[in-house]
């Protein structure tokens, strides 16, 4: 990016944060409140404290690997991605980390205000969601360099953030609120697979081994289609377990995955970033088209 193009700090704090990937932390905080109010919760404290701990770890998880893969050499200026602050010297390091502490202290507050309203336990979850957050790019044993991404977004964008949103609201945690925190958490993997797809060749010069670099560019695109596959399949699960054929409206978002799913098996280079684009709208629209369903199904 040339100097006159360069942003200034707020803008460049903003995109270091990846505002388009954070329905990946929202929508599933949508979904549990969404299962939680069907079954009878009413608990708004709670849900917006869930909501904004969701968002701050996300945004300072996003810092954070901002920071981390810049010192590790993984976002060079040959990158097919947007370009990173750190990498491109938009921002200073130690500001991004700053930025990234302040994120996660901002999760830390309504985290504690949480717990104090619903049991002092979830300070131990919330520990463990902003350490994983960190481990992710940073420390020792990087998880995604090590190619345990995906189970990490998997377990902490769809089932804790789904069913961790439910149980506070509710204090239980009963079996058909799996299927659809398992659906959302497919569809955040989706997004994090076309992420590793499109970064795969500047990810193997930095020895990030995600699974796309270990296994190619193949099993990338077949990682993808299975994951999709799944978060619908989820779908009919969750409306099986819960009795539910409401719930099935979430299959409304299957048009779209077959259009993004398409474009994304065949697309190569600069263009899987508007598949990226494509696969946060899917898990946007399941999301919508779950909650509508839930909605619906509740006795009257």
């Amino acid at each position: 990016m040339s100097a006159a193009a360069t942003p200034g700090s707020a803008r460049a704090l903003w995109l270091a944060s990846r505002p388009k990937t954070l329905v990946a932390g929202l929508a599933p905080v949508a979904l549990g409140t969404t299962l939680a109010w069907s079954d009878g919760a009413r608990a708004p404290f709670a849900a917006a404290c869930a909501l904004v701990v969701a968002a701050a770890v996300q945004v300072g998880t996003n810092l954070f690997n901002d920071w981390a893969d810049g010192m590790r050499g993984a976002d060079g200026p040959e990158r097919l991605g947007p370009a990173r602050a750190t990498a491109s010297g938009w921002l200073s390091p130690k500001a991004v980390l700053m930025a990234s502490a302040v994120a996660f202290t901002i999760a830390s507050a309504a985290g504690l205000a949480l717990a104090a309203d619903r049991g002092w336990w979830l300070v131990g979850v919330g520990a463990a969601c902003i350490l994983s957050g960190l481990a992710y790019t940073g420390g020792p044993f990087p998880l995604a360099y090590v190619g345990l991404g995906e189970p990490f977004v998997f377990v902490f964008f769809g089932l804790v953030a789904t069913a961790g949103t439910y149980f506070v609201q509710v204090g239980s945690l009963p079996l058909h609120v799996l299927p659809p925190a398992s659906a959302l958490g497919l569809a955040a993997v989706a997004i994090l697979v076309i992420n590793n797809l499109r970064d795969r060749e500047g990810d193997a010069r930095a020895s990030k081994k995600t699974l796309a670099v270990r296994f190619g560019d193949h099993f990338a695109r077949r990682e993808l289609v299975a994951c999709v596959t799944a978060a619908l399949a989820c779908v009919v699960v969750g409306a099986w377990v819960a009795g539910k054929s409401t719930w099935l409206l979430g299959l409304l978002a299957t048009p779209l995955a077959m259009v993004e799913l398409r474009k994304a098996t065949q697309a190569r280079g600069a263009e899987l970033n508007r598949r990226l684009a494509g696969a946060a709208r899917f898990e946007a629209s399941l999301s919508l088209f779950l909650c509508l369903g839930i909605a619906l199904g509740v006795d009257r």
